[in-house]
């Protein structure tokens, strides 16, 4: 059944093929990781976790001159999960992707449906493509993009399934949306400009997430996102800014950050220094004033092991992460390394109420990438966290027990069909 499904894409596809192209392609990603202070520093009470998960995707893709269609299937699992003969499914194999963009012209343009919203550096929003399930929105998207300037409204609504096909939106129980974390609905605005050697992007997000008593507060997150090149000299920056409520209190937060890459004859060196607000121990007001990147690809900021902003890990602490990074080729393949000193982002206190020291502690961060044949790409990464009494005063766990983290993944995306 599955090859005469795929006959019939195919064919399907075939039949305007002067006008139209069809793409099939396929993912598979399997990553094995060995954790021992993974996220929070652990102890010699915590045995070390070893696993491999494995992302599986089909993408269909068409595409003419009225408009391009995605469909992507995906299959999340952990090797072992499900035994070899079994009757039923545990709910991971799913759309990972379902949309359709119809252009008014070439330049004007609404996307629609499940889809990746990633911009910038994905400091505040992005495709979380790391994780093996990476990060979807149901929304619909109006893109405007002539020439060098690029414009994107987006808009969305989310509803769960406790009242199916509500009749009105007054009864008991029928607007409350149930899923944690996620926001009931946005509506942002994007724009970005090329500029010579160099861009600048803004960005006015609103998002609204829903009180227990079904009331929703709104917080707006403000972005500006720049970078030049200077006579060799690459500067970069982001500022962030959010405002609004959040569980009806009152929000102030911001995130800034600002890098500089240097061109030398051997490799590219990167120096960089981020602050992500927390709030002061000492602050008893109600206000949210630690800054959240609700929709970002936090994996590629703050250190691979990600101890900051993956998970709930961090709380309110903030972060002031000063950072080097460099990558260079060893012949046969180029190995990347960072390294990370962090501080806290607020003034923490002890225990008996003495302040805390604000060095949290230090990350380095290996990662070896080789192209083989065939597109294939193989990494192997390494990462060890030298962890303070400071970052054992506020998660826990033994700062001087080792933390590390190492894995392996290798990558096969082939395009199986291709019309010409």
């Amino acid at each position: 059944m599955k090859r005469n499904l795929l006959l019939i894409i195919i064919l399907m596809g075939s039949v305007r093929l002067t006008e139209a192209q069809v793409t099939i392609s396929a993912e598979v990603r399997p990553r094995t990781e060995f954790r021992n202070g993974f996220k929070t520093l652990t102890d010699e009470s915590r045995d070390p976790a070893f696993f491999t998960e494995q992302r599986s995707r089909l993408y269909l893709d068409y595409a003419d001159s009225a408009f391009k269609l995605r469909v992507a299937f995906q299959d999340i699992r952990i090797w072992g999960e499900t035994g070899q003969i079994f009757k039923e499914e545990y709910g991971k194999t799913f759309i990972s992707e379902a949309w359709g963009q119809y252009y008014f012209t070439s330049d004007f343009s609404i996307k629609i449906g499940r889809q990746i919203i990633s911009y910038d550096n994905q400091r505040f929003i992005g495709g979380l493509e790391w994780a093996q399930q990476g990060r979807r929105h149901d929304a619909a998207l109006l893109i405007f993009e002539p020439g060098n300037s690029k414009l994107h409204f987006g808009l969305a609504y989310n509803q769960d399934d406790d009242v199916p096909e509500q009749g009105f939106l007054q009864s008991p129980g029928a607007n409350y949306y149930s899923v944690n974390g996620n926001y009931k609905t946005f509506q942002y605005g994007w724009f970005n400009q090329q500029l010579k050697e160099g861009s600048l992007s803004l960005l006015a997000f609103n998002a609204g997430y829903q009180n227990a008593d079904s009331t929703v507060s709104f917080k707006q997150t403000f972005g500006l996102v720049a970078s030049k090149k200077v006579a060799g000299l690459k500067l970069a920056g982001d500022f962030y800014y959010q405002t609004g409520e959040l569980n009806k209190n009152k929000v102030n937060a911001l995130l800034a950050g600002v890098n500089a890459t240097f061109s030398t004859p051997v490799t590219p060196l990167t120096l960089g220094v981020e602050y992500v607000s927390g709030k002061d121990d000492s602050d008893t007001s109600s206000d949210v004033r630690s800054f959240s990147p609700d929709f970002g690809t936090n994996h590629m900021h703050n250190g691979f092991m990600d101890y900051f902003y993956v998970g709930p890990a961090n709380g309110t602490v903030g972060v002031t992460d000063v950072y080097f990074k460099t990558n260079f080729g060893l012949g046969f393949g180029a190995l990347k390394m960072d390294v990370h000193q962090f501080m806290t982002g607020s003034s923490q206190l002890d225990t008996e109420g003495d302040k805390l020291s604000k060095n949290m502690g230090t990350e380095v961060d290996l990662v070896f990438i080789k192209k083989l044949k065939g597109g294939v790409v193989w990494n192997l990464g390494y990462s060890q966290m030298f962890g303070s009494d400071t970052m054992e005063a506020l998660r826990g766990g033994d700062h001087t027990a080792l933390q590390c983290w190492a894995w392996t993944m290798i990558t096969f995306k082939p395009t199986l069909f291709t019309s010409k």
